[in-house]
């Protein structure tokens, strides 16, 4: 079953290091099966209260693929990286 890792990315503190973190982030996700199905966007809040300004999501094969990326080796860096630039609320749900 697929699984997805989202994030609800709220604040860009440090936007040069961020563009850093994007240029190389997506081979990390790719050597894990993994693929972006959304990237930014331009979020309508239709329902409800919603704070997000881009939101990212990103698709592999399981659960424990998702894990296994985000705490790799080849991600450790940019985690690091990507918390120390930016503000954000992420989740890993289970898809149909």
């Amino acid at each position: 079953m697929p699984a997805y890792f989202i994030a609800d990315q709220l604040e860009i503190t440090d936007p040069e290091t961020m563009n850093m973190y994007r240029s190389k982030v997506a081979a990390t996700v790719e050597q894990y099966g993994g693929k972006f199905v959304v990237r930014g966007g331009n979020p309508q809040t239709i329902e409800g209260v919603w704070s997000g300004k881009s939101i990212i999501i990103l698709e592999f094969s399981d659960r424990d693929a998702v894990l296994a990326w985000y705490h790799s080796d080849k991600y450790a860096d940019l985690k690091t990286m990507r918390i120390a630039s930016s503000k954000a609320n992420i989740i890993i749900v289970d898809g149909v």
